[in-house]
């Protein structure tokens, strides 16, 4: 019995519960609650291993930079393409976030706004990035001063050369391990979901289901924009190729993003689309696609700026064009250390939701509201990374004189 649950693919099995799990909230009502410990024992899963994920994760991706094919003009191109991106992503999402408004009138039961410290200006906030201290800012869980610690303890590795290499290997070797824990605590996840949406439906009942709806339409609407306008127009503009050509060529890898929702597990497909349809040289597609696969996060760069925006929303929390620009920093940021693996960009939620005066448990909340419902937008977002990746590596291979542009122009292999 036990052999055939885990025989069963996860994003099945939490669907599954999904399915079950409103259906038993709806029959049981409030007496649904009874179980609500058990999506308390996920939320709490989630919390521990936020901070150590997104610190060694993340030193662990700048490390992986140090490779010397991704140095130089290559190295220059890639990451200049794979940040400007992820700008841009994020820029689209808070600006439909702040058209659409989908937290507006979202009653989210046992979360109050506390609003951001009065006293604190927006140069106190960004001198609050660069900790005082590293260690204590990993016990409170300071996430904007985790991830700068993290960005310059990674540098210094690459920089020391030989000597930082036992450090690198560490760090390489803690990633990996961090990665283990977090699948660990994903097979939870779809007893988390069966309680966390039948709590939600015995309070709510079916009706507050809708309130993700304009969730749902704002993110979907972000990501397509950004595939089309963004994706297609470095293939169109940039590069003068046919964008429908990219666009079909690339159909096979998108297909499998979509369906194993991991960036790092769907990258044997990308390269081979990108060798064999798009014409990317190896030299290229062995460096730049690599990387992409650990550092570019489109599309989690747009769901955690949105989730941001449509939790100060519900909470009645007010944001400016500077608490705009903290979510688009501190989301471009985290998006480099978002693990490979599905549902990882809710761990870092609390990352973003910290610059807009958002504590932990208001932040879990949110995760409980959304997490039912994250498993289809996580496939969504794993498409959206891996196109990205298959852009830049394109535009790289352009420029570098390493695109093949009649296997581009030909018919793609299937």
């Amino acid at each position: 019995m036990l052999s055939t649950w885990f025989k069963i693919t996860l994003w099945k099995r939490i669907m599954g519960m999904l399915v079950l799990g409103i259906i038993f909230g709806a029959l049981a009502g409030e007496n649904a609650l009874v179980i609500s410990w058990m999506g308390d024992i996920f939320l709490r899963l989630i919390r521990m291993i936020v901070v150590p994920l997104v610190f060694i994760t993340l030193v662990s991706g700048v490390v992986a930079m140090g490779d010397p094919k991704r140095l130089g003009s290559l190295g220059i191109k890639t990451l200049s393409l794979y940040i400007g991106t992820t700008l841009v992503a994020i820029t689209i999402g808070l600006v439909l976030a702040a058209i659409i408004q989908p937290g507006v009138g979202v009653d989210l039961a046992g979360a109050e706004a506390k609003g951001l410290a009065e006293a604190q200006s927006l140069k106190d906030r960004l001198l609050t990035i660069i900790p005082i201290n590293p260690i204590a800012a990993l016990v409170e869980g300071n996430m904007l001063a985790i991830i700068f610690f993290a960005l310059l303890l990674g540098t210094g590795v690459l920089l020391t050369g030989e000597k930082g290499k036992p450090l690198a290997a560490l760090f390489d070797s803690g990633s990996e391990v961090m990665l283990k824990i977090t699948h660990l605590v994903m097979e939870v996840a779809p007893f988390g979901v069966f309680a966390l949406i039948s709590g939600t439906v015995g309070q709510g009942g079916i009706g507050l289901l809708l309130d993700v709806l304009p969730l749902v339409i704002t993110f979907m609407s972000a990501c397509v924009i950004h595939v089309i306008v963004t994706h297609g127009g470095i293939i169109k503009f940039l590069l003068k190729l046919p964008a429908a050509r990219f666009f079909r060529d690339v159909t096979s890898a998108q297909l499998v993003a979509f369906s194993t929702s991991s960036s790092s597990g769907t990258l044997p497909v990308t390269m081979t689309v990108a060798e064999e349809n798009l014409g990317i040289k190896k030299s290229v597609a062995s460096s730049v696609l690599p990387l992409g696969a650990t550092i570019n996060m489109d599309g989690s760069a747009i769901y955690v700026g949105i989730l941001a925006v449509f939790a100060a929303q519900a909470l009645g929390v007010d944001m400016g064009i500077a608490e705009y620009l903290l979510v688009a920093l501190s989301a471009t940021l985290v998006s480099i250390g978002t693990a490979a693996v599905p549902s990882a960009s809710l761990f870092l939620l609390a990352t973003v939701m910290s610059v807009l005066g958002i504590d932990d448990a208001q932040t879990f909340i949110i995760v409980g509201f959304v997490f039912p419902f994250d498993r289809p937008l996580d496939m969504i977002r794993t498409v959206v990374n891996v196109t990205g990746d298959l852009a830049v590596g394109t535009a790289v291979a352009k420029w570098e004189g390493e695109l093949d542009e009649e296997t581009f122009c030909a018919k793609p292999v299937d």
